[in-house]
């Protein structure tokens, strides 16, 4: 892996430095006013024609609709150079190719790349509301009938499709009307040092990266509305294909760092270590197969995750799939410490996570496949989780007799969140239907006494649990592991 991304780098350094335009030799304006959309085309399109080179901001607030990135060409934001997205939604075009809209597209183009510590704002809170005035006005429908029009109807920061060698760097991106920054099918792509507040209206996740080869995102924070690091698979015949994740930070109202929900082709060959999530309503992490797409071969080294209402859900469901056969193996998840409050996690942030229909006490971590399709190879080492404790069996209960397990439904074709199955029976980890999972010293840890065990096991086969311990208060003697259709776990 190192050498090939060795390999995409030096590409990537050798076509940026070329020559240096100035935005503002092409009649741009830093006023904050002036729609510069035609200005700013022009001069990426004459960068392009003259062979390429960094088209540079210096400070400054340029307002744009938008504008088609060429290869070869960098836009470079000097320190307090901005970039500001028009509140006209119809100063936005919506692709015919990708069927988005977005400030910044590039489709089909080689050597690209946005650089420097200026910041990309789209303003898409107000750009939003005034597509949401449309609707009252009849000009535009309102699908949802919810008040907001649909993600592909509001404008993205960045939408790239089917690029390669893309570099960005160093900027901050703000408050897109729809999702943040989506890389789709791309290929060579080096991510790092960027920072991200995304959090101003639905649908604002991080990064959204579908269907890529050869990623590196690293060094970066991300703080959004919807899932902060996100791999998406929209194309059956497509997948995620050797990515590193690293020294990152994430913040999320959904979760953190996320496989899916789109998963028609899948995920393979992911490297993701050094990861801080805080303050997130969903899991830390989610790897979720649930259109007929894959998992394998995963690793996740080193995670902190402070405040998080769920840590780890691991799912495969049968949504999309169109005959299609799921499949998540070899995932091996280490070195991590979690903290899962009681209260609501993202409090008081912009666009919180739902108020969920309870009751339902804290679910655990899980790991949950289904009958025909089982989760396979999943290793947990150093690993030591808080939580809340407190169960009630009188807010809500889920029993461990045979008929209390067997009475949880599977939920197949159902969105998949770590909470939809209501009340778990277990407050540690909970495992279904799944073969050869392994525990490695790993901790579970209760601040009150819960009425459920730590673990229970559906319809397990085959593992090592080694050095697996737990502290709750007055449950000296209480059985914590429960195994129902369970066979070969060997406990140490």
């Amino acid at each position: 892996m190192n050498k090939l991304f060795l390999v995409v780098f030096v590409v990537i350094f050798q076509w940026c430095r070329a020559q240096d335009f100035e935005a503002a030799d092409f009649g741009v304006l830093a006023d904050g006013q002036t729609l510069n959309t035609r200005s700013i085309q022009a001069a990426i399109d004459h960068v392009h024609e003259k062979g390429g080179g960094r088209l540079v901001f210096s400070a400054g607030n340029y307002v744009t609709g938008t504008i088609y990135l060429k290869s070869n060409v960098t836009l470079h934001l000097e320190e307090g150079a901005s970039l500001l997205g028009s509140n006209n939604p119809f100063d936005y075009v919506k692709d015919p190719y990708v069927n988005w809209q977005s400030m910044i597209f590039a489709i089909k183009q080689q050597h690209i790349g946005i650089t420097g510590k200026g910041t990309i704002n789209g303003r898409g809170f107000q750009t939003a509301i005034n597509a949401v005035q449309n609707v009252h006005r009849g000009i535009v429908e309102d699908e949802l009938k919810l008040d907001r029009v649909r993600e592909w109807n509001r404008p993205e920061n960045i939408y790239f499709r089917e690029c390669e060698d893309v570099t960005i760097q160093d900027i901050t991106l703000r408050d897109p009307g729809s999702w943040n920054q989506t890389y789709d099918q791309c290929v060579n792509l080096l991510v790092e040092r960027i920072k991200v507040d995304s959090k101003s209206y639905w649908n604002n996740d991080g990064i959204d990266i579908v269907d890529c080869r050869n990623v590196v995102i690293r060094d970066s924070y991300f703080d959004a509305a919807d899932d902060a690091i996100c791999f998406k698979s929209h194309d059956a015949n497509a997948f995620c294909d050797n990515i590193l994740v690293e020294n990152c930070v994430a913040r999320s109202s959904a979760s953190a760092l996320k496989f899916g929900t789109v998963s028609r082709g899948g995920f393979k060959n992911f490297v993701v270590r050094n990861l801080t999530v805080y303050d997130t309503y969903r899991s830390a992490i989610t790897f979720a197969a649930v259109d007929g797409g894959f998992v394998e071969n995963i690793l996740v080294d080193g995670v902190r995750s402070i405040n998080t209402g769920n840590v780890i859900f691991l799912r495969i469901g049968d949504r999309w799939s169109k005959g299609k056969k799921p499949y998540m193996k070899d995932i091996t998840i280490k070195n991590v410490y979690a903290e899962v409050p009681l209260e609501k996690p993202d409090a008081g942030y912009n666009y919180e996570g739902p108020i969920e229909d309870l009751p339902r006490n804290i679910s655990p971590a899980s790991i949950v496949g289904l009958p025909q399709y089982k989760i396979e190879n999943v290793r947990m080492e150093n690993i030591e989780i808080v939580y809340p404790g407190g169960g009630n069996p009188l807010y809500a209960y889920r029993g461990i007799t045979a008929a209390d397990l067997d009475s949880i439904p599977e939920m197949a074709d159902k969105y998949p969140e770590f909470s939809q199955f209501k009340e778990l029976p277990a407050w540690g980890f909970y495992i279904r239907h799944a073969k050869n999972i392994d525990f490695k010293n790993v901790t579970f840890k209760a601040a009150r006494k819960d009425y459920r065990p730590a673990i229970v096991t559906d319809d397990l086969t085959g593992g090592t649990w080694t050095d697996v311990r737990f502290e709750e208060p007055q449950s000296e003697e209480k059985k914590q592991y429960i195994f129902h259709n369970s066979q070969n776990v060997n406990v140490d």
